[in-house]
């Protein structure tokens, strides 16, 4: 599968596949690392309209690139959260260091 991005006036978008496992996880934390050093991207948005199943890698793909951004001065936010992803969120205690639109 491969992974859908947009990137308009250093903003990267990254559209969160149907499914996010370990796998999907180590290919969206590869592509979104090298496309954030090579556009310079200031503000990161991940895009869960699509989503409906997230493990313990995707979390993780989303603390690893606040932090990063957090380092360089951006921003990492979070849009159309269904509720399955939102109670994710939640638990995991996501929604305490990314800004969710």
């Amino acid at each position: 599968m491969e992974n859908y991005y947009e990137k308009e006036n250093g903003c990267l978008t990254v559209f969160m596949p149907k499914e996010i496992d370990h796998h999907q996880a180590n290919l969206l934390r590869m592509e979104t690392d090298l496309l954030i050093d090579a556009y310079h991207v200031r503000r990161l948005v991940f895009d869960f309209s699509k989503t409906e199943f997230m493990d313990s890698s995707g979390i993780g793909v989303i603390i690893g690139r606040c932090r990063n951004l957090g380092y360089q001065g951006g921003e990492v936010s979070a849009q159309n959260l269904n509720e399955r992803i939102q109670k994710i969120f939640l638990v995991s205690g996501l929604q305490k260091i990314i800004k969710i639109v």
